[in-house]
């Protein structure tokens, strides 16, 4: 684990407790005392992250998935619009520049996809909700392991959802000094009506390897506790989780070759670029 991170007091908390995106209202659990070191709590309308000052990258973000929420989701075009967090104090916030010519994807831990309006989809391109992620690894098995929890959640009707990073070792990369490079990068689910829970974990490497893992293995390799309130044996039973090379964001679609339907996809094309410029003059 980073000796960095141990230096430093705790910021004040947000003013916001943002309860319903934790399991029975309980945030995950810093089990490595040295993550806690510079970390504030954040709010968005639709996830909440706590962002490490240290790292200059958030330690986790919190969902709560349900079959409406990723309906809501599919309907929402995305519109790239990365953006610096004001609300986390400068010197400990990653910066737009950091990422450029960096070779790492800005990485989302509560993905654009789940977002259920485009509100929401443009908070979570704060980058306090980014990481450092390998380029393959995001656009390949990251994204189907994003879908592949959309889609049980479609199926089960309700997940909590926590999804971070972990830093292991004692030589953590960094881009220019600034923020901290994963190692590793978990999606931890908890199925509340079957009471079953469990990660996916996966190498911040291009080998598009992943492997399921129990949450109490989990919070050993991690440091953290995604969802303290649970009992101990159902920590230590991992779920069984659908298999991410099964999914794919295009299956069953088809494309439309008219012309109506180039026009439509044209004007998109004019309506995306005109809001990312937007959202770049705000931002």
């Amino acid at each position: 684990m980073v000796a960095g991170l141990s230096l430093a007091s705790t910021l004040g908390r947000a003013e916001e407790a943002c309860p319903a995106f934790f399991l029975d209202g309980d945030r995950p659990r810093l089990v490595n005392a040295k993550l806690r070191a510079q970390t504030q709590p954040l709010c968005f309308s639709a996830f909440a992250v706590l962002h490490s000052g240290v790292a200059r990258t958030p330690l986790y973000a919190s969902q709560h998935l349900t079959r409406e929420s990723v309906a809501a989701s599919r309907s929402v075009d995305r519109l790239d619009a990365f953006h610096d967090e004001i609300r986390v104090p400068e010197a400990m916030r990653s910066r737009i520049e950091d990422y450029i010519h960096s070779g790492f994807d800005r990485g989302h831990l509560a993905p654009a996809g789940d977002m259920p309006t485009a509100a929401a989809q443009a908070e979570s391109f704060s980058l306090a909700n980014i990481v450092p992620q390998d380029r393959t690894m995001n656009r390949t098995i990251w994204a189907a392991i994003e879908e592949s929890v959309r889609r049980l959640a479609t199926e089960r009707g309700s997940l909590y959802v926590i999804t971070g990073p972990a830093f292991t070792g004692t030589d953590i990369p960094s881009i220019k000094g600034r923020v901290l490079v994963p190692t590793l990068i978990f999606k931890a689910i908890y199925d509340p009506r079957r009471r079953e829970g469990g990660a996916y974990l996966a190498p911040n490497k291009p080998d598009g390897d992943w492997r399921p893992v129990s949450l109490a293995e989990l919070s050993e390799v991690a440091g953290l506790d995604p969802f303290p309130g649970l009992p101990p044996e159902v920590k230590a039973r991992a779920m069984i989780l659908p298999e991410p090379r099964a999914y794919s964001r295009d299956e069953g679609r088809t494309r439309d070759d008219s012309i109506e339907a180039w026009v439509r996809r044209s004007l998109h094309r004019f309506a995306r670029y005109l809001w990312r410029v937007l959202m770049r003059a705000i931002f």
